[in-house]
């Protein structure tokens, strides 16, 4: 074992500091007859040699770039609708600043030059392609929720809207097992849409929703892609939903882990549960069992494992 592992060469990573980056990029000169792909490798860090102040832009929000840099999406200044722009590359507007000198241009120079520049450079980079509407009536997308699937073709985002007062919800609609939390003003209830939009035909391919519950969409907390599994985390009844992302634009149903965790886990205790009941023909309600569920059982046993395994007396 010890032979096998002499063997092993360990592989070197290159150094992420850009100034690092910055002085092996000056100080290295690649050996002659060296690969095409190692004299002419692409840079991950670029230094802007030119910046323009106060670029006029359509009255939407901006968010940010596909991960193969060709599309750049917005949400509409009333965030209902998506908003799809190509990239047009990095020398789109090299014509618009043949004249200029310096490094900048800043927000104190007004010449007509400087407001054509301001005003048409954003076009010149950018150019729209699809105007989506997205969110459903009552519901806001939210600016900060996007995941790119791997095929940088479709994005999934995510749109919220208060549970209204009038009508209320029903209480088992709240709590849909013993585990789910109870709301509070601070966290109030909002009915939840996730929607994949395809950016290359600017449609809407599929919709899930999710009602009175508690999903945090900002920053992507509540959500997880892993190439083509979704992964959506209800704080509200504690489940983790799992989807499948289909390449034809289609969210897929494959389980959802909290109260249960495997298929036949509902049939098992239903079973379970007849057998002991008084009167089996009554209408059952999950927020009424005494165990825990099973999600929460998995992670107890876990830990109770790791502390057994630890040896020392206070673990046991």
């Amino acid at each position: 074992m010890m032979d096998r592992d002499d063997n092993v060469k360990m592989r070197k990573i290159k150094h992420q500091n850009i100034v690092l980056r910055l002085q092996s990029r000056e100080t290295h000169i690649r050996r002659g007859g060296a690969h095409l792909h190692c004299t002419r490798a692409l840079h991950q860090n670029v230094f802007p040699n030119f910046t323009i102040v106060n670029v006029e832009r359509p009255p939407c929000y901006l968010r940010k770039f596909s991960p193969d840099g060709q599309y750049f999406i917005a949400f509409s200044s009333d965030q209902t609708s998506l908003e799809v722009h190509r990239f047009n590359g990095s020398m789109a507007g090299d014509h618009l600043l043949q004249n200029m000198t310096g490094e900048s241009l800043s927000e104190d120079v007004r010449t007509p030059e400087a407001n054509y520049i301001r005003s048409h450079l954003f076009k010149k980079f950018f150019s729209l392609m699809h105007v989506i509407n997205v969110a459903p009536s009552g519901e806001h997308l939210n600016r900060e929720c996007s995941l790119f699937t791997d095929d940088c073709r479709f994005v999934i985002v995510g749109s919220a809207a208060y549970v209204p007062d009038e009508p209320f919800p029903y209480f088992f609609d709240i709590y849909q097992n013993n585990e789910s939390v109870s709301p509070n003003p601070r966290s109030p209830l909002e009915d939840y849409s996730l929607h994949l939009v395809d950016m290359l035909t600017g449609v809407r391919c599929d919709t899930r929703t999710f009602k009175c519950d508690k999903i945090f969409l900002s920053h992507n907390q509540g959500l997880y892609l892993y190439k083509n599994i979704l992964a959506v985390l209800s704080v509200q009844h504690q489940t983790v939903h799992i989807f499948h992302v289909m390449s034809s634009g289609r969210f897929v149903d494959v389980r959802n882990i909290g109260r249960f965790c495997h298929e036949d886990d509902n049939l098992l205790i239903s079973t379970i549960r007849h057998e002991n009941e008084v009167n089996p023909a009554a209408v059952f309600r999950a927020f009424k069992e005494r165990s825990i569920n099973l999600l929460k059982h998995r992670l107890l046993a876990y830990l109770w494992q790791l502390a057994e395994c630890d040896g020392t007396q206070t673990s046991k």
